[in-house]
């Protein structure tokens, strides 16, 4: 079986300190988080930023960069940068695409729109063909956030009209209040509709994160976890750091005698260039 690739996510946009005291809001706070998380065994760190003074999601290039330049110098992280801004809110197509002006190896997108976060997260053809098109001129990419079996659809049919290269990697995110559930029967249905020489990664959100990186790991798929995407470590525990999820998912993987792919390992597996 490969090896597991797993990636941290950070921030998100959305959940703030009120009921969630430790997530990382300013641009020190999240690169710390990130190489405790290296340092525990992600290959992959998903990075939004943060407004430190309003704590909420933002797309702000220079923010991205206060991030993204010490991790470069510090770490051999594959970052994964969001495009999403924040969901829900539908920033201009430019201002969510500023982050690929950082030429990331990984970026976000998100195909097709769903309702989410109490309002509808827009993703219309327009957006799709305009970050596919900047990805590739930048050398980005594509991780493809798949909400439900549709969002499958749309990807394929971008493949078939040259908009985005294979191998294809998809990023199943499961559990959202509108979205596909985080179930077995969800995860097979959507992994069987993927073409066989993709790779792919699963995001259980709030209770289905335990779940479903289990589900990934049996399957021979990858893992996504952190604050983003879930901020307890069990039932009524916050979690207090990213790193803790990251150290579980590792202790797990060991004991199923699955090994964890280093950042050069995972590069190879996703068909990116060497750094």
């Amino acid at each position: 079986m490969e090896k597991l690739i797993i990636t941290a996510a950070i921030t998100g946009s959305r959940i703030t300190r009120d009921i969630a005291p430790y997530i990382p809001y300013t641009p020190e706070e999240i690169t710390r988080s990130c190489i405790e998380c290296w340092n525990a065994g992600a290959a992959i760190v998903h990075i939004h930023v943060r407004d430190p003074k309003t704590g909420l999601g933002t797309q702000n290039y220079d923010l991205f960069q206060q991030v993204v330049t010490p991790l470069r110098e510090k770490t051999d992280l594959i970052l994964c940068l969001t495009t999403s801004g924040i969901a829900g809110l539908n920033l201009p197509i430019e201002d969510r695409l500023i982050s690929l002006e950082l030429e990331p190896e990984l970026a976000s997108l998100d195909a097709g729109s769903i309702n989410l976060g109490g309002g509808v997260f827009i993703n219309p053809p327009e957006f799709l063909d305009a970050a596919a098109k900047r990805m590739k001129e930048k050398g980005v990419k594509p991780e493809i956030e798949i909400f439900d079996s549709g969002m499958i659809i749309t990807a394929l049919r971008m493949r078939d009209e040259g908009k985005l290269d294979e191998p294809l990697h998809f990023q199943f995110v499961l559990g959202t209040p509108w979205g596909a559930p985080a179930t077995p029967k969800s995860l097979l249905f959507l992994h069987e509709h993927i073409p066989q020489n993709a790779t792919w990664s699963v995001i259980g959100i709030g209770r289905g994160h335990l779940p479903m990186s289990m589900m990934g790991l049996i399957m021979g798929g990858h893992i996504r976890v952190g604050m983003e995407d879930n901020i307890y470590y069990r039932r009524g525990e916050l979690a207090k750091t990213n790193a803790q999820f990251v150290e579980r998912i590792v202790r797990i993987a060991r004991e199923y005698d699955r090994d964890i792919a280093s950042p050069k390992e995972a590069r190879a597996i996703l068909g990116l260039k060497e750094r």
